[in-house]
């Protein structure tokens, strides 16, 4: 079985968001296979996806693992897999994948990129929990809940060069979320290309810190959007090695565009 690491929100290897994925023959294998393999390939996310019968309301099937646990919502391996799926030949055209958070479309673009249709998640404001100031090393000026898909708390903080300096306690950080924590602030110089930053910690599904989140952003678009007046807007996520992910809001629904490199390909005799 072919197997493949894909960095995705980035144009260059060894940026963005590295996932594993998978091409299935026929349908997913027991969970304890699919937990192993996303565990010896111990990116943040490894996706499987099987072709599933014409007439439907989905192409593909696609589920994703972090090396410790199934997730109900990822961007990047979905953006990494539609990445193979079109590459290879393997699929033309817009994919419907049928997941755990309903169908997501993937449609790829001329110019190599990818746009994905998630649900928004909607935002809750909450107060801010008690002791996350010192968890996370800085005070956030706002908190709000992601909803269930994506699961995090989302924080925004003062200013970018707040969040560039976060340098959290992860162990602690797990006690806010179901995964984890986003923290945002908008940009300190929009003319360098992208609006806010971001940086995410999930310690809830073994990731210290993800180096670029689709879902997250899927609650950054319409935290942002009315702020800064603008429907599409471009996040950076200031991992080390950082990543740009363009958003449109669109109500329920939130657009996800990037680009991603296949890196490795190889076989997996297990």
């Amino acid at each position: 079985m072919r197997i493949r690491i894909v960095d995705a929100f980035t144009d260059r290897p060894f940026a963005g968001n590295p996932a594993g994925v998978l091409l299935l023959d026929d349908v997913f294998p027991d969970d304890d296979w699919l937990q192993n393999v996303a565990m010896e390939v111990n990116h943040a996310e490894t996706a499987f996806a099987h072709r599933l019968p014409e007439g439907g309301d989905a192409d593909w099937a696609l589920r994703w693992f972090t090396p410790v646990a199934e997730v109900a919502m990822c961007g990047h391996a979905t953006l990494a897999t539609a990445h193979v799926l079109h590459t290879t030949g393997a699929h033309e055209g817009p994919v419907r994948f049928a997941t755990r958070s309903g169908v997501l479309i993937a449609t790829p673009a001329e110019d190599g990129s990818i746009t994905l249709d998630f649900p928004t998640a909607p935002l809750t404001p909450v107060e801010i929990p008690a002791g996350v100031a010192e968890a996370l090393g800085a005070e956030p000026v706002a908190a709000f809940d992601t909803g269930p898909n994506v699961g995090d708390l989302l924080v925004e903080l003062a200013d970018e060069k707040t969040v560039l300096g976060l340098s959290p306690d992860h162990r602690a950080l797990g006690a806010y979320s179901s995964r984890g924590i986003i923290a945002t602030a908008r940009a300190a110089d929009p003319a360098l290309g992208y609006d806010y930053v971001s940086r995410c910690f999930f310690p809830n599904v073994g990731i210290d810190e993800d180096p670029v989140t689709g879902s997250a952003h899927t609650a950054l678009a319409p935290h942002w959007s009315p702020r800064l007046g603008r429907d599409d807007l471009t996040g950076l996520q200031a991992s080390r090695r950082t990543g740009l992910v363009r958003t449109t809001l669109r109500g329920e629904r939130t657009l996800l565009t990037g680009r991603a490199v296949t890196v490795i390909e190889g076989e997996l005799r297990a």
